[in-house]
């Protein structure tokens, strides 16, 4: 084995780690039989736009593989019983509690459903170490958890043992809290790693719960969705953001995220909006699902408020960014004279009034202290981008030309392109947070809703000719060259080309545009090689798509789309042991499994392997003595 001084330099500092012979070759061996292990499942989850509840179920359940695997494991127990014991394990408290208040013994109850919890246990974490579960553990019932994970029953004596253990536990009381920790584990385990594809912001009403769940979450990333990203604007204070923010939770009726999940005041703007559009219904400014009613009036009127306010700050921005190009959304001199909160000879002059009110926010939404954890959040564990295992994960497009090359876009009087361009926007974001500069702020807005952005990919937003245009051919939005050119197979493979990915199992996986499948639209492209994972988990979508979502899980025997139906409610899925109803279609079976070997992790363990065989070498030789 040759070795240059470098090496010798570098192992010394390994042997502080694994300063013996002994220590070294366990290790070896450890992560040999780590990369030996079948690979861990990743779920990708796409513009969940705030459905905390859907959300939350498909966490629970993992877009049905822990009902699979009761089915695996139960096939001789009633239908009933199986979906019992599914319910069970995604909502143990409150399941545990609807049956404490029937009329049954609960002794018995727990005698028979504590195993079979315990069953389904065993196999989730049958693809880790040991070491890895006690990790996922909490301090309660961990030594109890893997006395019975590991001890063999077949065995007469260990059978006593473990059926004993059970039986102190129901005869203390501690039967609900003993199936509560062990089916949060069981949640943890039944997922390596969470993908979400964009859009946790806007329409829906809980996106803060959502974010919550997401910060508890044991191993999640996130690639920003232009709704994620309108909101890192408001929260760094940038004007026109947090009216655009805004607007859309008066839009979809969603105060509440405002109020009550961030702290923003919003009554100066409703004082603002009662004193200017007393006379003015603001009709087409009503929100989407809501009924006539004294409410629905006051958000009306602020709705159209923060409009006005909205379109002459994004005025502003527009003027300041001639590399932007969006001179043609400068559409407020349509309103002079209709509104006379539009000035005549500078329409995209704020009033007074209106100047105190966005300061007024400005200064809440730089202030909210949960606001700012979510996007710290969402900064840490997010990107533009993620390239893992052999698959590309994006939310918007990559944008294309009219003949499908790589699209140059200037930003800030530089052009990029292809992966530069992604790695560009998704630096700016970072900047434009952290750092008190009004141009990275600017750009994070263009990302939101800018031509070439690849969190956008429309040639615009066209808002102002939705509130304002009654022809519905101005309120079409025109898709990026990359929406024509997905389908095509050498396409796709020219993305991932430039990302250095070309194996055979490689996909793009998106969201961002919804498929529509009640019009036969499907959501597999280029032949196999894109994944559009957009099929309305929002239920403003739902309508237009025909289905409630998909999903996408990738485990060691390949990857697969769950496409699913609407969800119903948590207390009719306690209630009665309801599922969301979901259908499977496999993208790629392989005929061998995949190993952690076979995976990006696999990589990192496999050159630690072969460093540490390497101080093993110099310990053996004397080249570095060992203790």
């Amino acid at each position: 084995m040759n070795l240059k001084e470098e090496d010798i330099k570098y192992l010394k500092l390994l042997s502080k780690s694994f300063p013996t012979i002994s220590e070294t070759a366990t290790e070896i061996i450890n992560l040999e039989a780590i990369l030996s292990l079948p690979k861990g499942t990743e779920h990708f989850i796409s513009d969940i736009h705030g459905e905390y509840e859907a959300f939350n179920h498909v966490l629970k359940n993992c877009s049905g593989v822990i009902k699979e695997k009761i089915e695996a494991l139960f096939p001789d127990v009633i239908e009933k019983e199986r979906n019992q014991l599914a319910t069970i394990i995604y909502y143990p408290k409150e399941k545990i509690e609807l049956i404490q208040s029937l009329e049954i013994d609960m002794k018995e109850w727990y005698k028979k459903t504590i195993p079979r919890v315990l069953e389904v246990l065993k196999i989730v974490s049958s693809k880790y170490t040991r070491s890895k579960v006690g990790k996922a553990m909490t301090k309660d019932f961990s030594y109890i958890i893997q006395e019975l994970l590991y001890e063999r029953v077949e065995e007469k004596n260990k059978k006593d043992y473990v059926e004993g253990i059970i039986s102190t536990i129901i005869d203390i009381n501690q039967g609900k809290e003993f199936i509560i920790n062990v089916s949060t584990l069981i949640q943890k385990l039944v997922v390596d790693n969470l993908h979400i594809v964009g859009d946790i912001y806007d329409r829906g009403p809980y996106p803060h719960k959502i974010m919550d769940k997401l910060i508890k979450y044991h191993n999640v990333d996130i690639q920003w969705g232009n709704h994620d990203i309108l909101w890192v604007g408001a929260a760094c204070g940038h004007e026109a953001s947090i009216a655009n923010a805004i607007r859309i939770c008066l839009r979809y009726s969603n105060r509440e995220i405002l109020e009550d999940g961030y702290g923003i005041n919003l009554l100066p703007l409703a004082t603002l909006a009662i004193e200017h559009y007393a006379d003015d219904s603001c009709s087409e400014f009503r929100p989407k699902d809501k009924n006539e009613s004294k409410d629905s009036q006051l958000l009306s009127k602020m709705h159209k408020a923060i409009s006005i306010i909205q379109f002459k700050l994004e005025g502003e921005v527009i003027k300041r960014n001639p590399t932007f190009n969006m001179e043609d959304r400068l559409l407020l001199h349509n309103l002079i004279g209709k509104s006379k909160m539009i000035n005549s000879e500078n329409p995209y002059l704020l009033t007074e009034d209106e100047k105190k009110v966005i300061g007024g926010l400005v200064r809440s939404f730089r202030n909210s202290e949960k606001l700012q954890e979510h996007i710290k959040f969402l900064l840490e564990k997010g990107n533009v981008y993620l390239k893992r295992n052999s698959n590309l994960l994006f939310h918007g497009c990559m944008p294309l030309d009219e003949k499908g090359g790589f699209r140059e876009v200037n930003i800030f009087g530089k052009k990029y392109s292809g992966k530069r361009l992604f790695e560009r926007c998704d630096q700016l974001c970072r900047e434009g947070y952290y750092d008190e500069n009004v141009q990275g702020k600017d750009f994070i807005w263009y990302l939101w809703c800018g031509k070439d952005s690849p969190l956008f990919g429309k040639d615009k937003m066209r808002t102002f000719e939705r509130y304002f245009f009654s022809e519905k051919e101005s309120h079409k939005e025109i898709y990026d060259f990359y929406y024509e050119f997905f389908d095509k197979k050498d396409v796709a493979e020219r993305i991932l080309k430039e990302f250095g990915i070309n194996d055979e199992y490689s996909h793009i996986i998106n969201g961002h545009v919804p498929v529509k499948v009640r019009k036969g639209e499907t959501p597999i492209k280029g032949e196999g090689k894109v994944i559009l994972i957009d099929g309305g988990f929002s239920e403003a979508y739902q309508s237009t798509t025909g289905i409630a979502g998909y999903t996408l899980i990738f485990n060691s025997h390949g990857k697969r789309l769950v496409c699913h139906k609407p969800f119903e409610n948590i207390g009719e899925s306690i209630q009665k042991c309801l599922d969301i109803q979901s259908t499977t279609e496999i993208l790629d079976s392989r005929y061998e499994r995949l190993k952690v070997r076979d995976t990006d992790v696999g990589k990192d363990l496999e050159s630690q392997v072969k460093e540490l065989k390497k101080l093993l070498y110099c310990y053996k030789k004397g080249i570095i003595k060992s203790l």
